[in-house]
């Protein structure tokens, strides 16, 4: 069957969107709805937007569908780009045609684990609910499918990584989408120094964690470096190549506490230790003009005695000295760790340098 078809109840909600609900059967949803799972093509590219299934807990499901007595009030959101067609009968209720002979039209936003549970059971007469949107195009599906997920459980990384894909956000989550479209560049850009290091919900086997890096951008946005270069109508590439060129500093200037290491061996790979040092870097911009990697190398090598990234201890403040690893990374040890590193290349910086003789 290509033409599904269905009566449904019309809520009045947005002025040019549809929304109805009517009961279809899995199997029917699953004839003219796509599960699109994120991942990336072979240039990088974010496709799909749903997670991976969680086998147990897609398990879980089944095993209480299988049962005789088994009910399932939540409704399944699908959205629909085009090929349904809907005609008001009155009083609310609406006919629904959705037409998937030319490829499935919609799309599961949320119910996918539902969904793949009931498929793996034979209960013929089990329908389920089905709310549905009409939306104008794909990327206005991929904005319900974040507007509609951000307060649900889905995993944050899953949300911000999809954020630099989504037009039309609360302003609440602009900032963090061009953070997130900053690092995922500098996560699958081929030469960049962070390629393949920040773990995303598409790149599991990362160590950076990608929300660190984004707070690290958007602090220096709001108050910093980076705040001076998002003037400038090109500012993505110039952020971009400004934080490329601080981890290539970094990584050259401390190579043993940071190559091959992961947060657990090294705080300067930790969640803390990133947003730390994004201070540092608006620092040396600030003090120094740093804008390359050679330039923020020499700040960096002044510092570098006074840190503890994998071994040693903290001298924090007279009264708070802790071990290497005694950094967390909570809100309190951040604030802490930056003014200390700041304050430590600031006092670096304006001693008198050594000239060599020659």
């Amino acid at each position: 069957m290509t033409v599904h078809r269905y009566k449904a109840i019309r809520a009045r909600q947005a002025a040019h969107h549809d929304v109805f609900v009517f009961a279809a059967k899995p199997k029917d949803v699953l004839a003219f709805s796509e599960i699109e799972r994120v991942g990336r093509g072979d240039d990088g590219q974010l496709k799909g937007f749903q997670r991976h299934q969680i086998a147990s807990h897609i398990k879980e499901i089944r095993d209480y569908l299988a049962r005789d007595d088994a009910l399932l009030p939540n409704a399944v959101i699908v959205a629909v780009v085009d090929g349904v067609t809907v005609h008001d009968l009155g009083h609310g209720v609406v006919d629904v045609q959705i037409n998937a002979g030319d490829g499935k039209p919609g799309f599961v936003v949320d119910g996918q684990q539902r969904l793949s549970a009931l498929s793996g059971i034979e209960k013929p007469n089990f329908e389920v609910f089905v709310s549905a949107l009409v939306c104008k195009d794909y990327n206005e599906l991929r904005q319900q499918f974040v507007l509609i997920n951000n307060t649900r459980p889905l995993p944050k990384t899953l949300i911000y990584e999809l954020l630099p894909t989504v037009d039309g956000l609360p302003d609440r989550l602009t900032a963090r989408k061009f953070a997130a479209r900053v690092v995922d560049r500098l996560n699958h850009t081929r030469g960049s120094v962070l390629f393949g290091e920040v773990r995303q919900h598409t790149n599991p086997t990362g160590v950076l964690s990608d929300t660190a890096l984004q707070k690290l951008i958007m602090n220096s946005a709001s108050d910093g470096a980076i705040r001076d270069l998002v003037a400038f109508e090109d500012r993505e590439q110039r952020v971009f190549e400004f934080v490329n060129e601080y981890f290539a500093a970094i990584k050259e200037v401390f190579a043993p506490e940071w190559d091959g290491m992961n947060p657990r061996h090294s705080r300067l790979r930790h969640g803390a230790g990133l947003v730390a040092m994004g201070f540092v870097m608006d620092q040396l911009y600030a003090s120094e003009g740093a804008v390359v990697c050679s330039e923020f190398e020499r700040g960096l090598r002044l510092l570098q005695p006074y840190t503890a990234w994998t071994s040693g201890q903290w001298a924090l403040a007279a009264d708070d000295v802790r071990p290497w690893n005694g950094i967390q990374n909570t809100p309190s040890d951040i604030d802490l760790l930056a003014r200390y590193l700041v304050t430590a290349v600031k006092r670096a910086l304006r001693r008198p340098r050594k000239v060599a003789n020659g």
